[in-house]
């Protein structure tokens, strides 16, 4: 049942943007809700421009000890997200800045300064032990704020002096611009690449995730990535019940035929913030579907929009999961793709910067 705050708020579908409304910050002491009082008002604007503010970092790598994650490092250059799909998990973050998961995580972003810096005085510790970082852990390290700070280029320019391996997920075709470095990296075992897939509809893809690239385009991406001998996978996430599952066998078979080599799945996640977004979304763009959806996600949440612990929060429980689970599988061996792994990523060349080269070079 979606609130009044939601209700108001279902027919505000803003051109190039995935959120209808900006919800509560969970944080904020004091709680805003605007009331109609019958005065001629100008009419609010279908467009939001995007804001993006500076952060000097403190620190570069984030950490975790999920058994749900196959690495336990990461790096995110920017804060929100101007792809602006609304399912993303990381929404609920934004409220940490005292902004909102909604339209403000897609419009209001912070871009973080001195993370090359900072990462490298962290290579430099005496206890750092190198393994693969995750670029692109909570927000898209190559959304379209990328082309003007080029952060994530700089980042992937000190991990290849330092021989540092690391995993990219994207959505964005902007990771073909530094095609010419991860081939250099891709030389010493020091990078995988994994596209992410929603669905193959272009027209459900300009509503639910409305400023990432075409699936088309991504398609060409994981191509020109295979042939310039960068590893590269797929990552079928999310899969919505009711709404993309359908589409499961299909974009593996894309996904192989473009060129990716491995391929892994996530359930549509709904924290917070994310599960009255969600629904909210449905309830604007596909209203004769939102009940069904709904209802589907709760069977695979023993009853709820969202269960958070280990082991299920990525693939959900019950009879509809599985069987997403079985086909994903099936389809998975069928096209020859194998599952996601930081394995046989190079970690023994690992040099902390400013370290004395080999004399014998």
């Amino acid at each position: 049942m979606m609130t009044p705050e939601q209700t108001s708020s279902v027919s505000a579908v803003r051109k190039g943007r995935g959120a209808t409304y900006d919800p509560h910050n969970r944080f904020a002491p004091t709680h805003s809700v605007a009331e109609d009082d019958g005065w001629w008002r100008e009419e609010t604007s279908t467009t939001i421009a995007t804001e993006v503010r500076e952060e000097v970092s403190k620190s570069a790598l984030s950490w975790n000890k999920s058994p749900d994650l196959p690495f336990d490092r990461s790096l995110n250059p920017y804060r929100g997200c101007e792809h602006g799909c609304v399912y993303c998990y990381a929404r609920p973050s934004h409220a940490y800045w005292d902004l909102s998961p909604g339209l403000d995580f897609e419009t209001k972003l912070i871009a973080r300064s001195g993370l090359v810096e900072r990462l490298s005085e962290e290579f430099c510790h005496p206890n750092y032990v190198c393994r693969p970082i995750n670029l692109s852990g909570n927000t898209d390290c190559y959304q379209p704020l990328e082309a003007t700070y080029q952060t994530t280029r700089r980042l992937l320019e000190l991990l290849l002096e330092c021989r540092h391996p690391v995993t990219i997920v994207t959505k964005s075709t902007l990771v073909l611009r530094d095609l010419e470095l991860l081939a250099e990296m891709a030389e010493h075992r020091l990078v995988r690449v994994f596209v992410s897939l929603t669905s193959l509809d272009a027209n459900l893809k300009r509503s639910l995730e409305p400023r990432t690239a075409s699936p088309q385009a991504r398609l060409r991406a994981i191509s020109e990535l295979n042939t310039a001998g960068i590893p590269v996978g797929t990552l079928i996430s999310p899969v919505i019940p009711g709404l993309t599952d359908h589409e499961i066998e299909n974009l593996l078979e894309a996904a192989s035929r473009a060129g990716a080599r491995t391929a892994t799945w996530m359930l549509l996640r709904l924290p917070h913030e994310v599960a009255p977004l969600f629904e909210a979304w449905l309830e604007a763009h596909y209203p004769e579907r939102a009940a069904k959806v709904m209802s589907l996600m709760r069977q695979c949440r023993g009853g709820k929009t969202y269960d958070a612990k280990f082991g299920k929060r990525f693939r959900g429980e019950g009879v509809f999961a599985d069987l997403i689970a079985k086909r994903f599988a099936r389809a998975s061996r069928q096209w020859k793709l194998q599952e996601r792994t930081e394995q046989g990523l190079n970690t023994r060349d690992f040099r902390p910067p400013r370290a004395q080269g080999d004399l014998f070079i």
